[in-house]
């Protein structure tokens, strides 16, 4: 089910996923003692299909989109449906992105919620600084998550200074007061890290398996996680004709 993946795109449960069945909740009906019965009636039929359409919503949850390029036409992602914009903040060779401060004005003035992704260069060392130059890259623009790449791409076989890094990226992304996240896929982390890693487990995980079903229903714990914050489910896609990987999170 999960294989390996090689490309510098990708990279609580999260409180997204509550906004949908909170309106439900919000749009409650409040009965009226005295009028027309058959308005009443009425009524309580249309609030009946509202709920089911809620109910409908938040299970089917939302999507969204990780990028590497500037996106020029975010306005027809919010469109075609899509919640979520992620775009790179560093590249893998060892320097910010320069589209990523853009690619966040672009999704927050569609009216979509943001992260941002650091596809780190293990060989470059001082993930530190790694970290910090991912957040200069968004050029003080507000996210919700960072999340740290976790990819078979230049990491080297020795286990222990891989944990060692990693630990570094999410020491230094809590320190600076942001939400880390780890992307990565099963077969990714152990070959990485090991299968008896387990360190990360509390923080959220977003993990790859290009079967094209926006759902959990395919996920297999490991890295100590039970349950995952997002899935990307489809990778080197187009939409609104450019390049994108689409992702769904409940």
């Amino acid at each position: 089910w999960f294989f390996f993946f090689f490309k510098q795109k990708t990279a609580y449960e999260m409180q997204r996923g509550l906004v949908g069945s909170e309106m439900c909740i919000r749009d409650r009906y409040q009965r009226r003692v005295h009028g027309d019965i058959s308005q009443e009636n009425y009524v309580m039929k249309v609030l009946f299909i509202a709920l089911i359409f809620c109910a409908i919503s938040v299970v089917i949850g939302n999507k969204g989109v990780d990028i590497n390029e500037l996106f020029k036409d975010v306005k027809c992602l919010k469109k075609e449906g899509q919640n979520l914009l992620i775009p790179r903040c560093y590249r893998s060779y060892g320097a910010p992105d320069p589209n990523c401060k853009k690619n966040l004005e672009n999704g927050k003035s569609a009216g979509m919620e943001t992260d941002i992704y650091m596809f780190p260069c293990v060989k470059c060392g001082n993930p530190k600084k790694q970290v910090e130059d991912t957040k200069k890259a968004a050029g003080g623009q507000s996210f919700n998550i960072f999340w740290l790449d976790v990819e078979v791409y230049q990491w080297p076989a020795n286990k222990a200074s891989n944990r060692k890094f990693i630990e570094e990226c999410i020491q230094a992304i809590e320190d600076d007061g942001m939400k880390p996240g780890i992307y990565t896929s099963k077969v990714n982390w152990e070959a990485i890290v090991g299968a008896d890693y387990t360190k990360f487990a509390n923080i959220p995980l977003w993990y790859a398996h290009y079967d094209k079903d926006p759902s959990f229903k395919d996920f297999k714990s490991f890295g100590g996680w039970k349950k995952p914050a997002m899935k990307q489910f489809l990778g080197d896609t187009k939409l609104c004709k450019e390049g994108v990987d689409l992702n769904y999170y409940p």
